[in-house]
């Protein structure tokens, strides 16, 4: 299993991309594959045979205007463990909120 964050944009299709972008959002939820959407990339859950395929096809959504295509993906490959696309985030702020009780900070 493993965390995959990826950004994809057309290059040259103007200053607002977010049909495109739209696009290859609808494509991952559309998967169901746990995933979220930030402001800089879309993040997706699962084994590799799960979700390259939705990476190609998010892709090719994004380039289907003949534009020429940005992609940048980043993976957490962490075998037997399920659940990280939170996990990861929840572990993080338990760490913050047992530190704010330390120092009496809210």
């Amino acid at each position: 299993m493993a965390v995959f964050a990826f950004s994809v944009a057309p290059l040259g299709a103007g200053e607002s991309v977010a049909d495109s972008v739209a696009e290859a959002v609808r494509i991952v939820r559309e998967s169901g594959l746990p995933n979220r959407t930030t402001a800089m990339f879309t993040e997706i859950e699962g084994d590799w045979d799960a979700v390259m395929p939705v990476i190609q096809r998010a892709t090719e959504a994004v380039g289907a205007g003949g534009h020429r295509v940005s992609l940048v993906i980043k993976a957490d490959i962490r075998p037997g463990r399920s659940g990280e696309l939170t996990g990861k985030v929840e572990r993080v702020e338990e760490r913050l909120a047992a530190e704010s009780e330390e120092t009496g900070h809210a």
